[in-house]
């Protein structure tokens, strides 16, 4: 399967994934997910929270393990939490790419070979 389909189509697909490829580097430091506000009422029949709508609480929302798991930020932490989400989602985003690039040179190879 080594053999590159041709012609400009697969050109166009193969500068895409190169370009995806050049600058793919996972930031140690990224969070997978994503940050967001939530409010919680804290249960305490005298507290603002009962009427106003809960205390504010930011919440980092992922997957592990194929399970939802919610952890709740700091507020002191959440502008770079929001930059760690922001790298591991940009950090996607590439490798998605990637993988499509790689799937329709692979549907471009097959055609190509069906017609000879």
């Amino acid at each position: 399967m080594h053999d590159e389909p041709k012609g400009p189509q697969a050109a166009r697909w193969r500068k895409r994934r190169h370009e995806a490829l050049r600058g793919l580097k996972l930031p140690p430091e990224a969070l997978p997910g994503s940050l967001s506000l939530t409010h919680r009422r804290c249960g305490k029949p005298n507290c603002r929270c009962a009427k106003e709508g809960g205390h504010p609480v930011w919440q980092l929302t992922f997957m592990a393990a194929g399970r939802k798991r919610v952890e709740r930020v700091p507020e002191e932490w959440v502008a770079e939490a929001q930059r760690r989400v922001a790298a591991g989602r940009a950090f996607k985003d590439a490798v998605a790419e990637v993988l499509v690039a790689n799937a329709e040179l692979l549907a471009l190879r097959r055609k190509q070979r069906r017609r000879g």
